[in-house]
């Protein structure tokens, strides 16, 4: 497209026309735009990272907004025509949320986050809202609390879909978007909904260059002209890239750094006894080419480390350090490294190096950002949320290793595919270069889905089926599905359902699509209600609550199948068997530690592994024992588990078990079992806190206690909050051999402690029908200081010792 065919920013309203500081739209944009922003059909484009889709968000945000300009003036009316924006990650989100607040605030347009990092929100904060932007796992959550947390009681007022990256579908994350969509398709259809703007909803679906653009097409209900395909000629500059992959590691951790690689590289030569650090250097002289480059690194160490060792390698050339062009850039580079605070850093950077984390100040941050902006820096080693969140595009980008710690599982897995391509989309910089570079490394048996991602060849199919039970019951939670024949539209509206070539066809008969839903299986466990006939859907409490908390099914059928007297440890049993961290494994290499642990000499531990006689088990053999060996060490405070992968297990299982007891502790409550739910909460709190509620070490609880700390104050007698309140802080500091001020800031952390209450019950007896009546009676001992901390407390422990004793026979 030329120049005379490029549409200009004139063409929108002169209200519209300063939320772009350019004059004409790209090639990409301008095609798109009278699609866009004349009509209001919904839209798929499928385009190169990096070509400009940003702005068809824009350009549809400003068409639903032209509803607010009655004889040429803007008259705005908060929060009745929303939009929501989904994105695979919060780094994304929060880009696109700066962004929007900056163009669209000055206009009145609302903007609010809902994302694992803001927890800040009301009902009132989502009724004003007028973009709405979340990660699918979010919406999903927050919209499954219904009416009285703020769930789908803004649903109507949504007139636009922004779903950005929705090639997700393909990961195993992609369910969730999914569900969502496929609800908001469901309720649009609703008769009622035709008044409002959700029965008018528009979808805008965008994604890296993909095959079966069509598929997303017809799930969408995206006609001919809303179908826009482009391909490698849209991007700014040219890109060419490479995946290299290499023999892996004993396991995934070490694969980043492993020791002895056998590495294939484009000459077929083989280098043995190579760390993955030192072939970066290579790569980079052999595709950089003298230029800037980014080097993502899957941790904030590994790009500290990737930088030490680039500059290391440069410090061995001399004058002749490939990443220098010429002298005064280098007094440049000696000068800056002056201004900067962080001394690691600081050595780095007058050898043309650094590395940028959320680990550096804001003004280091800016310090390495702006020398890598101007080419005085050439190398930059960073973690793959600078590829969301910072405009810093480089020539030549390496993505050192295609896997990444996720702290939810606990475990190295595959990036996913959005997370890759905003990584690729940093590589070229226009108008500065022409031409950008991709290398990949990654293992051997994953080239091909890479090189598959990277051109455009892999298919986006559905991931729904998994999980569909635990999405369905979502939907009969949330009264979205009442009958079978809505159960069946509901999966009509999944991408699942849509293309031949997936998991459920289109022609299906019903019994196969029940078969999936497993309706007959969640009515058998009580998690819903069916009447004779099979047809009627209502919600039960246990699946409410497997809604409200995440859960899998079998692992609320575990819960379900818990002792009537469930004990603390048969609590600790149920999550021992949960879905949720399943995925643990019973390595060879830690059955040692494990079985010693469990022996348990010292006696640190509450609970034990048993065998048939009573006795300890000497020898550990499931993963299920693995995980209760696992909480019992790390509940007493010190646990003696220092290993990396085994401290990953513990932290998921600490992670999802809290969730997973809290999800108990409701279903005692329903179920009026009130032991099995003072267990549980005891359990949750214990898994948050890390700690057993008798452990020696409770003043880890606090800010700036380690166990070392803990430990010497223990040692001193200052074992609990309160000989801690009564304790000089210069005392303190002697005790934990630490410097002033430490002792104040000890002392300050108490004040983030609930306030004490005195709890005083009384009985009294009601005349007629031997009813009681009791009286609980709440003071407040003490002034807790103004925090946005909210505190809660549970009152079971109370009700069941006062059903004991007014209540059961004796």
């Amino acid at each position: 497209m030329d120049s005379y065919t490029l549409k200009s920013v004139l063409d929108l309203p002169e209200h519209f026309r300063s939320a772009f500081n350019f004059r004409y739209f790209n090639s990409l944009q301008s095609e798109c735009f009278p699609v866009c922003f004349y009509s209001d059909v919904n839209m798929v484009v499928s385009a190169p990272t990096g070509s400009g889709k940003t702005v068809l968000f824009e350009l549809c945000i400003l068409r639903l907004l032209t509803s607010f300009i009655s004889e040429g003036r803007f008259v705005h009316i908060k929060g009745t025509l929303k939009t929501i924006y989904i994105a695979p990650s919060k780094a994304l989100v929060q880009e696109k949320l700066r962004e929007w607040s900056q163009k669209f605030g000055s206009w009145g347009i609302n903007c609010l986050e809902l994302t694992g990092d803001n927890e800040y929100y009301n009902t009132r904060n989502i009724q004003e809202a007028d973009i709405i932007l979340t990660t699918p796992e979010k919406f999903d959550a927050v919209t499954r609390y219904r009416i009285k947390d703020g769930g789908l009681s803004f649903f109507s007022d949504i007139a636009l879909l922004l779903i950005d990256e929705v090639h997700l579908l393909n990961d195993p994350r992609g369910a969730a978007l999914e569900a969502i969509i496929s609800r908001i398709k469901m309720l649009a259809r609703y008769p009622e909904m035709k008044s409002c703007p959700l029965g008018r909803v528009r979808f805008l679906a965008v994604s890296a260059t993909i095959p079966n653009v069509e598929d997303l097409a017809e799930w969408l209900n995206v006609p001919v002209q809303g179908i826009k395909r482009f391909g490698e000629e849209m991007r700014p500059v040219k890109l060419s890239t490479k995946v290299f992959g290499y023999a892996p590691a004993k396991n995934d951790f070490l694969f980043e750094k492993a020791k002895h690689l056998l590495v294939l590289l484009i000459l077929i030569i083989y280098f043995i006894v190579q760390r993955l650090q030192n072939y970066i250097f290579d790569i980079l002289m052999q595709y950089s080419r003298g230029k800037s480059a980014l080097v993502f690194c899957s941790t904030r160490k590994g790009a500290q480390e990737a930088a030490q060792q680039l500059t290391q390698t440069a410090m061995t050339f001399g004058y002749s350090n490939p990443f220098i062009r010429d002298r005064e850039q280098q007094e440049r580079l000696r000068e800056a490294s002056l201004s900067c605070s962080d001394k690691q850093m600081q050595s780095y950077i007058p050898f043309g190096v650094g590395y940028h984390n959320g680990g550096l100040c804001l003004k280091d941050r800016s310090l390495i950002e702006g020398l890598f902006l101007k080419g005085d820096v050439q190398i930059l080693c960073t973690t793959n949320t600078l590829a969301h969140g910072i405009n810093l595009p480089a020539h030549t980008v390496v993505i050192k290793s295609t896997q990444h710690y996720n702290k939810e599982k606990g475990l190295y897995m595959e990036y996913d595919r959005s997370t890759i391509l905003q990584m690729c989309g940093r590589a070229g910089r226009p108008p500065f270069n022409d031409t950008g570079t991709v290398i990949i490394m990654t293992r051997r048996d994953t080239v091909h889905l890479y090189e598959n991602l990277l051109n455009g060849c892999e298919m986006v199919e559905s991931q729904l089926l998994s999980c569909v039970t635990e999405h369905l019951t979502a939907e009969i939670v949330q009264l979205t599905v009442s009958d079978i024949t809505r159960a069946i539209e509901w999966m009509k509206c999944s991408y699942l359902y849509n293309p031949q070539n997936y998991a459920v066809r289109k022609v299906i008969s019903r019994d196969r699509i029940e078969k999936h839903m497993q309706v007959n299986e969640l009515s058998c466990h009580q998690m819903i209600w069916t009447d004779e006939d099979g047809f009627l859907l209502k919600p039960l409490e246990p699946g409410r609550l497997m809604t409200k908390y995440y859960l899998k099914f079998n692992t609320m059928k575990h819960i379900m199948q818990a002792q009537v007297n469930c004990s603390l440890e048969d609590a600790l049993h149920v999550i021992c068997h949960a879905e949720e961290i399943a995925w643990i494994q019973l390595r060879r290499n830690e059955k040692k530690l494990l079985n010693d642990i469990n022996i348990d000499k010292d006696g640190r531990l509450r609970f034990h592994i048993n065998g048939d006689k009573g006795k300890r088990k000497k020898r550990i053999q499931t993963r299920e024992e693995k995980i209760f060996v696992l909480a019992n060490d790390c509940l007493t405070g010190d646990p003696s588990v220092h290993d990396l992968s085994l401290t990953q297990d513990t932290n998921s299982i600490c992670t999802n078990g809290c969730r997973i007891a809290k999800c108990m502790k409701e279903y005692f409550i329903y179920k009026k079992n009130y032991r099995g739910a003072v267990n549980s909460i005891l359990l949750a709190k214990s898994l948050y806190q890390r700690l057993w509620d008798d452990s020696p070490y409770l003043l880890k609880q606090l800010t700036g206690i380690g166990i070392v700390t803990a430990k010497a104050l223990h040692s001193k007698g200052v074992k609990s909050f309160e000989t801690l309140a009564e304790a000089d802080p210069r005392r303190i500091e002697i005790v934990t051999g630490r410097k002033y001020p430490f002792g104040n800031h000890i002392k300050e952390s108490l004040l983030s402690l609930p306030p004490k209450v005195d709890v005083k019950v009384e009985g009294i007896k009601c005349q007629g029908q031997g009813m009681s009546k009791l009286v609980v009676t709440l003071t407040r001992l003490s002034q807790s200081e103004q925090s946005t901390k909210r505190h809660y407390a549970d009152m079971v422990r109370l009700l069941e010792f006062v059903y004991s004793l007014f209540f059961k026979p004796h």
